[in-house]
């Protein structure tokens, strides 16, 4: 594939060029902006939006197991990340595409130190695979992480060090670990999460309804409060 990028007449060449000239006609201060936002924000925002779901999920489910559903997909979320990156691994030993500024000149880049080789791209694989992950724990929150991602995928090649099908193989395979994964992912994470929910020590961080300030998980055992309404009613009864 590396050898695909080196006529300026290939389209995704083409592509780079006209989105990362974005970048060369920008004030310095944007394109800093534009860095750091593509090199951390994104990923940050994506966290926010997850935890913003998982608070939502907790408080607003119907019902516990609606609630265990929803935080075992979250978890799969950051899961998926991770293994869409290992997957990745081999995939870019084996392609070995370097890095748009290593065969191309005049590309404004502006991130330094990238060394490793361009196909596909990390951040593009693991933003989607958090995205998608979320779109199956909640689809309102899923579709603004997908945006999310979109918009990092395009921020990518706006810096100068991917190609755009660098960025589209990585929303595919990001996609792709997330949703073929995912069934199996819930089936180990369900039941971890169920007998988390069930504990009546930290079953607030998966179920707690919206409006019930120190909620009682439903099975944890009231001791001392069945013993304190028990001795009111044998006073009563004296």
């Amino acid at each position: 594939m590396a050898g695909l990028a080196q006529s300026g007449s290939n389209p995704d060449v083409e592509l780079l060029y006209d989105i990362n000239g974005l970048a060369k006609d920008a004030p310095g201060w944007l394109d800093q902006v534009m860095a750091y936002v593509g090199e951390y924000g994104m990923l940050l925002a994506l966290a926010l939006i997850g935890l913003w779901c998982w608070w939502s999920v907790r408080r607003r489910s119907a019902s516990a197991e609606e609630a265990v559903s929803g935080v075992s997909a979250l978890l799969w979320a950051p899961l998926a990340a991770g293994v869409a990156v290992l997957v990745n691994v081999p995939i870019r030993g084996f392609v070995e595409r370097p890095r748009p500024f290593n065969d191309h000149e005049g590309l404004e880049v502006l991130v330094t130190g990238k060394t490793d080789y361009s196909f596909v791209s990390d951040h593009a694989t693991i933003a989607m695979a958090l995205a998608v992950g979320l779109f199956v724990a909640n689809r309102k929150f899923g579709l603004i992480a997908i945006g999310v991602a979109l918009v990092e995928g395009v921020l990518r090649v706006y810096m100068g060090v991917h190609y755009p099908t660098d960025v589209v193989g990585g929303l595919a395979l990001g996609t792709a670990v997330a949703l073929l994964l995912s069934p199996v992912a819930m089936a180990l994470l369900t039941p971890v999460v169920r007998a988390i929910q069930g504990s009546p020590r930290v079953g607030f961080l998966v179920w707690r309804p919206s409006g019930e300030v120190g909620a009682v998980v439903p099975g944890a055992r009231r001791d001392g409060a069945d013993a304190g309404a028990g001795a009111r009613e044998r006073d009563l009864a004296a």
